[in-house]
C-alpha cells in the first residue's frame, strides 16, 4: 500500500478533538508507588492518537495542550467552540482518562477498559459503540467493562465533558492505575500502540467507516521504513 493511497486528502471535514485528563498539578491520580501519573500518560496517548489521525490526512488537535489542568468549564468551551463554526455533527471530543479502583492508597485487582457516554441515546452511543468494537480487537484477553441495561455496550455517566459539549462525545477508561497486572501493559510497548490504535480505529470507524485501511497499515508503514515515526505536537 502506497502512503500517498493511505493518507485521505478530504477528511470529511470533521474536526476530531481529543481530551487528555486532568494535569500536572491536579491532587492523586496516580498509581500507590508514585511511578504513573494518569496527567502524563494520557498526553502521550492524546499526542500520539492526533499525531496518527494528522497522518492519515484527518483534521485532529488536542483541546488541552496544556501540561496543567484546566477545568473541565474551559474544556467544553474550547469543543463548543468547534461546534459554533463547524456544526455539532462535524465535531467529536474523546476524553482519554486511567481508571482506579481506590484513591491511590494501595494496589487493587481491578482491571478492564471501558468508555462512558451521557444518559439517553445521542449520537455518543455510536461513537462508543465503534471504540468498544475496535476494544475488543486491540485488547484480546482484556476486560471489557460494559452496560447493557440500555441496550448498548456504553456505560452513562453525567461527567461534565460529556454533558455539557454540544457534539459527540465519549470519555474512555484505560485500564486502572491501582492494578499491578494493569500497569505492566499499560507501561508496554505493546500496550501503548493497543490504547492508540482502538482510539484511532474507533474514531475512523466513527466517521469513515468505508475507509480501505487502518492504523495497523501505517504502524506497517512506518516499521518498514516506507513513512517518517511518529512526530507528536
Amino acid at each position: 500500500m502506497n502512503f500517498n493511497n493511505l493518507i485521505h486528502h478530504n477528511a470529511l471535514k470533521k474536526k476530531i478533538l481529543i481530551d487528555n485528563g486532568h494535569g500536572c498539578n491536579t491532587p492523586g491520580k496516580r498509581s500507590p508507588d508514585g511511578r504513573f501519573r494518569e496527567y502524563a500518560y494520557t498526553r502521550y496517548i492524546a499526542k500520539a492518537v492526533v499525531a496518527d489521525l494528522r497522518d492519515l490526512g484527518y483534521d485532529a488537535e488536542r483541546i488541552v495542550p496544556e501540561e496543567y489542568d484546566v477545568s473541565l468549564s474551559a474544556r467544553c468551551s474550547r469543543v463548543n467552540t468547534w461546534c459554533a463554526e463547524l456544526g455539532r455533527r462535524n465535531v467529536l471530543v474523546v476524553s482519554i482518562h486511567v481508571n482506579a479502583a481506590g484513591k491511590g492508597d494501595r494496589w487493587y485487582n481491578a482491571t478492564g477498559w471501558c468508555a462512558y457516554t451521557c444518559k439517553g441515546q445521542t449520537r455518543s452511543d455510536k461513537l462508543a459503540d465503534c471504540l468498544y468494537k475496535q476494544a475488543a480487537l486491540w485488547l484480546p484477553g482484556h476486560r471489557l467493562r460494559m452496560d447493557y441495561s440500555d441496550g448498548d455496550a456504553d456505560q452513562e455517566s453525567n461527567f461534565t465533558i460529556l454533558t455539557n459539549t454540544y457534539c459527540a462525545a465519549v470519555l474512555t477508561e484505560n485500564g486502572f492505575q491501582d492494578c499491578e497486572e494493569s500497569l505492566r501493559f499499560l507501561e508496554s510497548d505493546y500496550g501503548k500502540e493497543a490504547i492508540i490504535g482502538l482510539h484511532v480505529d474507533g474514531i475512523l470507524d466513527f466517521i469513515d467507516p468505508d475507509r480501505p485501511y487502518g492504523y495497523k497499515d501505517l504502524q506497517r508503514l512506518r516499521n518498514e521504513g516506507l513513512i517518517p515515526a511518529r512526530r507528536t505536537v
